[in-house]
């Protein structure tokens, strides 16, 4: 089936190959705090985006709690999100929030725990060509409107540089998508046209192009493909050894996107109790503009078991002060400090029969 395939593993093996041995490394110790023993079998599914990450996670934690089992499948940001309301998980993975009306309507007690903030890149293939984007051109290449790889507009962004007659094949998420989600709000920011005629969203109506499940899937799709485009999370991109293309921000700047231009996306944005944001087209000049957190869903109040919801607590608190390094290792950013420390109270705020599971320090 295709839901159990999307997340490759050999994209994971690529990208993981030198990883575990520096997982300690740069991380956010939390003193005096260690997983409990407990024993507990964990299942979640959703964003791709993230899956690389999660995947070595998971593995280093079997090694810090062996009793604690932990499965993840990336099926993407929109059947995770219809698992976890769905109760055929104990959280979801999701780069896309749920909105507050599907909130109050399928999954009232729902919370959004941050794990980490993402680069989507729009990735291509030509050969022996490096090219840059403007938000403009971005839009117009995925609206239609701009048919070959020599149009002026995609000339004007990359001077000097010589351009083919090649026709661009535009590669998109087949899939309900979290990246997708980041993607679309980024184009829906920065053109009026497709804010008026694509919108914004897990899913969208695609004006032209084929579509491909999984950032896996869209890599591939590119990589294999000559003359298209597709939108991917950076570690994709460069597990595919696919560019990763500077483009514009806000600010006229063309920023390549990296650890740093990802966190500088995040400084000076307000953080909402809820932790739900944007941060796509950032005005810090040294942002890159298409990013965002990528969150996991877990309930406040409804889980049933005591240990599990400990053995889980336990997990996510542990990813997201002890896991940094291994996100900074996979070209992913970590949590700024208040966003984390927002993190970790989303996680105190989790009972069973009216009694918290979770008191580990905030930091």
């Amino acid at each position: 089936m295709v839901r159990t395939k999307v997340f490759r593993a050999s994209a994971v093996l690529v990208v993981l190959a030198s990883l575990f041995a520096l997982l300690g490394s740069s991380t956010v110790s939390a003193q005096g705090w260690a997983p409990r023993p407990l024993t507990a079998s964990l299942k979640g599914s959703g964003a791709t985006f993230p899956a690389p990450l999660y995947a070595a996670w998971i593995d280093a934690y079997k090694k810090v709690n062996p009793s604690v089992t932990i499965s993840y499948q990336g099926v993407g940001s929109g059947q995770g999100q219809r698992d976890f309301i769905r109760y055929l998980t104990d959280f979801g993975g999701s780069d896309a929030a749920l909105t507050a009306s599907r909130v109050t309507a399928e999954a009232p007690d729902a919370l959004h725990v941050p794990t980490v903030m993402g680069a989507v890149v729009p990735t291509y293939n030509l050969a022996g060509v490096t090219l840059r984007f403007s938000a403009e051109t971005l839009a117009g290449i995925y609206l239609g409107a701009i048919k070959k790889w020599n149009d002026p507009r995609i000339a004007a962004d990359n001077p000097g540089v010589r351009l083919p007659t090649t026709s661009i094949t535009v590669v998109y998420r087949s899939d309900g998508s979290g990246t997708t989600s980041i993607w679309t709000d980024y184009l829906s920011k920065v053109s009026a046209d497709w804010k008026a005629k694509v919108g914004s969203g897990n899913s969208v109506r695609w004006p032209v192009g084929v579509g491909a499940p999984g950032n896996a899937g869209v890599a591939s799709t590119v990589r294999n493909t000559k003359g298209s485009i597709g939108y991917v999370e950076l570690v994709f991109a460069l597990a595919n050894k696919l560019p990763v293309p500077a483009v514009k921000n806000a600010s006229g700047n063309f920023v390549t996107p990296s650890l740093e231009s990802t966190s500088a996306a995040a400084e000076g944005v307000v953080i909402p109790d809820s932790l739900v944001v944007s941060i796509t087209n950032s005005p810090n000049p040294n942002a890159y503009p298409v990013a965002g957190f990528t969150y996991l869903l877990v309930r406040s109040s409804t889980y049933t078991d005591a240990t599990k919801a400990q053995a889980l607590t336990d997990y996510i608190y542990w990813s997201i002060t002890e896991g940094t390094g291994a996100a900074t290792r996979l070209g992913y950013a970590p949590l700024p400090t208040n966003v984390r420390v927002k993190a970790i109270g989303q996680l105190q705020k989790i009972t069973v029969n009216g009694q918290r599971v979770f008191d580990g320090p905030a930091r």
